[in-house]
């Protein structure tokens, strides 16, 4: 992409939003009230607002490679914390997508230095689920499943903080895993259990 062009296109969008609000960005810099944080993947065809048809300052907002939510990853930590904490958002979203990068690369067998120790996490869900996900023959079907299976446990890692546990004890906050299919453009709520994944993950992992 030519970076000219990219000034050219923000020039034309704040064009475009003057016309339709003179005071847009009058009231975009009064700060920020979202309801929504979505961990979602970095992959570039994924984009977060873009596919739930999102304004600014409706959602915010954190991508890393798989979406994954490491507790000894201070990045997206922070961002759970803050978004719970202090935005004190009402629904936390992880969304996978169809055909992940990260979660391909993971079933390789393959050397990929500082990547290694990250996708390790993902291979963690495949042991897990392993009995299953033997039992199936397409590897496309595999990985497809692999992507759910990934953002069902990073869900269950949310809901081991104690952000998530206080919020949902206070204020009812909820968790919900999606994914992007990134072959007809639909979302899927994988309908996770929320209450059911926290009553057996607090005889554990109980914070309060």
């Amino acid at each position: 992409m030519d970076l000219n062009k990219v000034f050219k296109n923000n020039e034309d969008w704040v064009k475009e939003k003057l016309s339709v609000n003179k005071n847009f960005f009058e009231e975009l810099g009064k700060g920020q009230n979202p309801e929504l944080l979505y961990i979602g993947c970095s992959d570039s065809r994924a984009t977060a607002e873009e596919l739930m048809g999102a304004k600014p300052g409706e959602v915010f907002v954190h991508r890393n490679i798989a979406n994954m939510v490491i507790s000894i990853d201070l990045n997206v930590m922070s961002v759970v914390n803050y978004a719970v904490d202090q935005l004190k958002v009402k629904h936390v979203i992880v969304c996978g997508h169809y055909g992940c990068g990260g979660v391909k690369a993971a079933m390789q067998s393959a050397d990929l230095g500082i990547l290694n120790p990250w996708l390790r996490n993902i291979r963690d869900v495949y042991r897990i689920h392993a009995d299953e996900l033997n039992t199936i023959d397409s590897e496309e079907k595999k990985y497809e499943r692999l992507v759910e299976l990934n953002v069902k446990e990073q869900c269950v890692n949310l809901i081991k903080t104690a952000a998530v546990q206080k919020a949902y004890r206070d204020r009812g906050l909820k968790v919900h895993g999606w994914v992007f299919d990134i072959h007809t453009g639909k979302l899927i709520d994988l309908k996770i259990d929320f209450e059911k994944y926290l009553e057996d993950i607090m005889k554990i992992y109980h914070l309060d």
